[in-house]
């Protein structure tokens, strides 16, 4: 699902052998691994998540060297070493920030002069299906559509507005902020056959994004009608053995500054 958004999003940030990278919400650590690829044995990469289990899980895949490795910590207060990284990276990690000032003046720190910080995140949740299909799909069973989260919040979307991520950028001490929109297709539920990939997709649209917190404390009876309604919109996209649905994402890049940003 998340993989050639992360390929576009490394190849906007273009890492060479022998850099120094951060990558933020590494998760398993499948794009800390292609980073090292990329910077090879002269270079170094540290993969930071907040889960234990994920970390944990990375460390099984793809195990621990001197130039490679995973840290379990919040990378907004983490204890990183200052003015070493060349480039400070991210797929879909950076959106959950409780103060992304803050946060983005932390990495800018850990950056050397004009270091690279590259990152892709989800545009608004209107142009990307995940978000927007089962929202529509619901939208005549709740009595009442509670209020989107506001635009500051924490959230799978919080970076949706360009003009504000370029404003926490640049209160952050970043300078040459750049967007590119990237589109592509997402493969969101799959199974051995097209009801079964529905029923994946159904699923994920239950666990992730915005359904599960306007459903949150509903009765079973509206739940159960928003699955079939939710169902339905899904069965739209199948694709074979697959639903598929398009997700549109920022692949932000800029240039640590001069500036002290925001105090940390």
């Amino acid at each position: 699902m998340m993989q050639p958004f992360g390929d576009a999003a490394i190849k906007a940030a273009a890492p060479i052998g022998g850099e120094t990278v951060l990558d933020i919400g590494c998760g398993t650590g499948a794009t800390t691994a292609q980073l090292f690829d990329r910077v090879g044995v002269t270079g170094q990469v540290t993969g930071v998540d907040i889960s234990e289990a994920m970390i944990a899980r990375a460390r099984e895949t793809y195990g621990l060297t001197s130039r490679a490795s995973f840290l379990v910590a919040d990378a907004q207060t983490a204890d990183l070493p200052t003015h070493q990284a060349d480039l400070v990276f991210s797929r879909f990690g950076i959106m959950f920030f409780n103060d992304p000032v803050q946060a983005f003046t932390h990495l800018r720190q850990a950056l050397a002069p004009s270091g690279r910080l590259a990152f892709v995140c989800w545009r608004e949740a209107a142009v990307n299906d995940w978000g927007r299909l089962p929202m529509g799909a619901i939208s005549g069973i709740l009595p009442e559509m509670p209020p989107p989260p506001p635009m500051d919040a924490p959230g799978p979307f919080a970076f949706g507005d360009r003009s504000r991520v370029e404003a926490i950028l640049q209160q952050s001490g970043f300078d040459d902020v750049a967007f590119q929109p990237f589109d592509h297709e997402i493969v969101f539920g799959q199974g051995r056959t097209p009801e079964a990939a529905i029923e994946d997709a159904v699923q994920m649209a239950f666990d992730v994004g915005p359904l599960s917190r306007v459903l949150a404390g509903e009765s079973d009876e509206i739940r159960r009608q928003a699955r079939i309604a939710v169902r339905t919109a899904f069965a739209r996209k199948v694709r074979g053995a697959s639903v598929v649905i398009d997700g549109a994402a920022w692949i932000v890049t800029a240039r640590a500054g001069n500036s002290t940003g925001a105090n940390p």
